[in-house]
């Protein structure tokens, strides 16, 4: 902290915009959202209180995914009849726990977000990836009419794809939208496993539609924070304009990414993120 508060206050805001326009390249290549890896490491390594991290993260998802949004719809590598029922479940769920995580003390809140986001990264790592046959719809998915065809370009095929354990998939952006608007990661951290592991769909397509369920539920939870006057500008500005810009980048680059690249970037992202967060909070404690 003193070699922190040694420095020129504008070098912070520099240093930000290129940590941020790194972290949106990377974030939409794995689809998590830039809030998962930017609080804990923002946090871990800038001198600003946890508060404004999150409410700076939630806007630094948010315009990431706006940025990259258009041009993955384009390209056919997200899909709106996917994302809106599960962002719909997702958004007033992360209201609830922006609310719940603004009464949190740090030190419980960075232990439990480093915790969660390795335990995630650990079932993306250990759960095999779901196979490229078309699987049978359920009722549910049937009735919502959540299927499609899908085109890699990089594999130069064509998926034919429909969800399946719809309600459970539901059930889980709930949850996911709770635990985002509490930890202010938004919705990416568990978007990819939840649509591709659990409801079947195609891994580039749910990394694509994860970017757009993100700017949907991120959205809701960042208002909690705006009322309740956890944004600060020199947090939020330098975050939001340079994720911008590295999330153009990493909507063109995924076009041209393997999947196994792809999932590859997804497991280092989170365990990068969360390692760091849980060594902080449990520093927090002592």
């Amino acid at each position: 902290m003193d070699a922190a508060a040694s420095l020129p206050w504008w070098i912070w805001p520099l240093l930000l915009f290129a940590v941020s326009f790194a972290i949106g390249v990377v974030a939409v290549l794995a689809g998590i959202g830039g809030g998962v890896l930017f609080v804990p490491l923002v946090s871990g390594l800038f001198p600003f209180h946890l508060d404004f991290v999150r409410a700076a993260g939630l806007l630094f998802a948010l315009a990431g995914t706006l940025s990259a949004g258009p041009p993955l719809l384009r390209a056919g590598m997200a899909s709106l009849r996917l994302t809106l029922p599960l962002a719909l479940v997702g958004s007033l769920a992360s209201v609830a726990g922006a609310r719940a995580g603004l009464a949190l003390p740090t030190a419980l809140v960075q232990t439990l977000l480093g915790t969660l986001v390795i335990g995630i990264a650990v079932l993306v790592w250990r759960l095999r990836a779901a196979g490229s046959a078309p699987l049978e719809a359920d009722a549910l998915g049937a009735l919502l009419k959540l299927r499609g065809e899908f085109h890699d370009p990089a594999a130069g095929a064509a998926v034919d794809w429909r969800t399946h354990r719809t309600p459970l998939g539901l059930a889980a952006f709930a949850g996911i939208g709770f635990v985002g608007g509490m930890f202010g990661l938004g919705a990416g951290f568990a978007n990819v496993p939840a649509l591709h592991l659990l409801m079947g769909a195609p891994l580039k397509l749910a990394v694509g539609s994860s970017v757009l369920l993100i700017s949907v539920i991120n959205s809701s939870a960042a208002w909690v924070y705006i009322h309740r006057g956890a944004m600060l500008p020199l947090v939020a500005v330098p975050a939001v304009l340079g994720v911008m810009l590295g999330s153009r980048l990493g909507a063109s680059l995924l076009r041209r990414a393997p999947a196994a690249l792809v999932r590859r970037l997804v497991i280092g992202a989170l365990m990068l993120a969360g390692l760091r967060a849980l060594t902080l909070g449990l520093g927090l404690w002592t």
